[in-house]
């Protein structure tokens, strides 16, 4: 007998963007995946979802076998029905610290007791909603970025009453999807992703708040600049690539700069709601709200050609 069955069944909660994304990366893996939204216009929703995006996918040479990954997909009209049999459950619920606790509560009971439970918590820890769920040595932080079939990074990050069993299997399993996992030794608020992406967003933020650049040169220099480097490398690599001698050159040539810039931001101001404004005023001039998810759209197959280059150049 295995000790570690393999996931053959997936139950996905929460249909949205998010869980939708999660299907497609299921069942184009050769998996059977069964959904459930409390919402039921959701619920009727997600198959059309799910199809657009791999169809999206296969017109940029990303995947293969529409036809046969969709009919490995059931959407399910109750909650025990979507997880009960299921070997991992994925949850995508509302990004609400009681509304995650009522979901982990519900999951926690009707589970199996060898089902894995992940959740896409963006930012929450695990022990901020599990604590009290039925089984909640079972649940742990598998949290990707939108879109979830696109780009393949999840952070995986433990309570600490997970089972530390747990981290290395889901591991194995995320990169048997085509995922790129990332672990985290224990909980921090925000994980890896969105401390980094909050540094950067308060740097920009104060910026434009001190009337140094528009927010659309902000963008400009992140997008043709910085952005174009941390596309396949981060900022490890990055530094020790910009210094003949490698990271410890860079650092004697550059760290007082960075500490002298760091230190010029003492204290966090946040982003008034003045600020959110400008910002939002900016983005609205150059893209009005009708025409955010036409723009998403481009983004997505944006991504998919990138990834698709990067595939190819063996990243």
């Amino acid at each position: 007998m295995e000790a570690h069955p393999p996931i053959r069944t997936v139950g996905i909660v929460g249909a949205g963007l998010v869980g939708s994304g999660w299907s497609v990366i299921f069942a184009l893996s050769g998996l059977h995946v069964r959904i459930y939204d409390a919402d039921a216009g959701i619920r009727a929703q997600a198959i059309t979802l799910i199809s657009r995006s791999m169809r999206e996918m296969a017109d940029v040479g990303l995947a293969d076998g529409i036809d046969e990954a969709l009919s490995r997909i059931t959407v399910c009209d109750s909650l025990a029905s979507a997880i009960q049999e299921a070997d991992y459950v994925q949850e995508s619920v509302f990004e609400r610290r009681d509304v995650k606790a009522e979901a982990a509560a519900q999951i926690g009971a009707l589970i199996r007791p060898g089902a894995v439970v992940g959740s896409s918590s963006s930012g929450i820890p695990a022990s901020a909603f599990t604590e009290t769920a039925p089984l909640r040595e079972r649940f742990l932080i598998v949290h990707p970025v939108n879109p979830p079939h696109v780009v393949p990074v999840v952070e995986l990050v433990p309570a600490p009453w997970t089972d530390p069993a747990l981290v290395p299997r889901v591991r194995s399993f995320m990169k048997s999807v085509g995922q790129a996992p990332v672990v985290l030794t224990r909980e921090i608020e925000g994980f890896l992703l969105n401390r980094l992406q909050g540094a950067l967003l308060n740097e920009a933020f104060a910026l434009l708040e001190d009337g140094y650049a528009s927010a659309a040169d902000i963008d400009t220099t992140v997008s043709k600049g910085l952005g174009l480097r941390w596309c396949f490398m981060g900022p490890f690599e990055t530094i020790d690539l910009n210094a003949p001698g490698g990271l410890d050159d860079y650092a004697s040539r550059l760290e007082p700069l960075y500490r002298t810039v760091a230190h010029s931001r003492t204290q966090v101001r946040g982003w008034s709601l003045d600020l959110i404004e400008r910002a939002n005023k900016e983005r609205r001039d150059l893209l009005p709200k009708a025409e955010l998810p036409t723009r998403r759209a481009w983004r997505d197959r944006v991504l998919m050609h990138l990834v698709k280059h990067l595939r190819g150049a063996g990243l």
